[in-house]
């Protein structure tokens, strides 16, 4: 069963019988300062707080998107840097094989400067060769026929010593020389006597 006590209040202080429960002053006072409080945290206190805690979250939702655009830009970066080095690296290669048939095209070119240097020089030659053969050719012609002529006037005893006739003469021999057509004689000989003696 429950008792319930209720007791006047015949002074001017709270019941002494119920000494935990407060005074109705104090709740008064305690439920105005509660609504103070309330309205300075509500109004004042939290909107900072919630400002406080949006800024923080936007810095580290800010410094997330951060990262993952460095971290794009980062893997764009390292795309580009690829296909640059792979790009580089054809090139090289393409520039190493324009040098290679660059090289072939020079050697060739060497090569056949080279084969028309040699055919001029012994083309050179040969006309060097076959003037100096002429020139000779003329002075042994020159000297046969003086000599020759000289012989012959001894031989002869009769001066060969016109100019004209000599050179008809040694190039008429000459010539015969040159064809074939001389006719062997030796000389000292006498011809055989009609008795069969020589």
């Amino acid at each position: 069963m429950v008792h319930t006590y209720v007791v006047a209040a015949d002074g001017p202080g709270w019941p002494e019988a119920l000494p935990l429960l407060p005074h109705p002053a104090e709740i008064v006072v305690g439920l105005v300062s509660f609504a103070i409080l309330y309205w300075l945290f509500k109004s004042k206190v939290v909107p900072n707080l919630e400002k406080t805690f949006a800024e923080r979250t936007a810095a580290i939702e800010g410094g997330i998107n951060k990262a993952e655009e460095a971290q794009a830009q980062a893997q764009a970066a390292l795309d580009e840097y690829q296909s640059q080095l792979s790009g580089a690296r054809a090139e090289a290669s393409r520039i190493r094989e324009d040098a290679k048939a660059q090289g072939a095209q020079i050697i060739a070119e060497m090569r056949e400067q080279a084969a028309a240097e040699a055919n001029r020089i012994t083309e050179t030659a040969k006309k060097q060769i076959e003037a100096e053969r002429q020139q000779a050719v003329v002075s042994l012609r020159s000297d046969v026929g003086r000599i020759s002529t000289d012989l012959a006037g001894r031989i002869v005893g009769e001066s060969l010593a016109d100019e004209t006739r000599q050179k008809g003469i040694v190039e008429r021999f000459l010539a015969e020389l040159e064809s074939g057509d001389v006719r062997r004689e030796k000389v000292g000989t006498t011809a055989p006597r009609e008795g069969g003696e020589a």
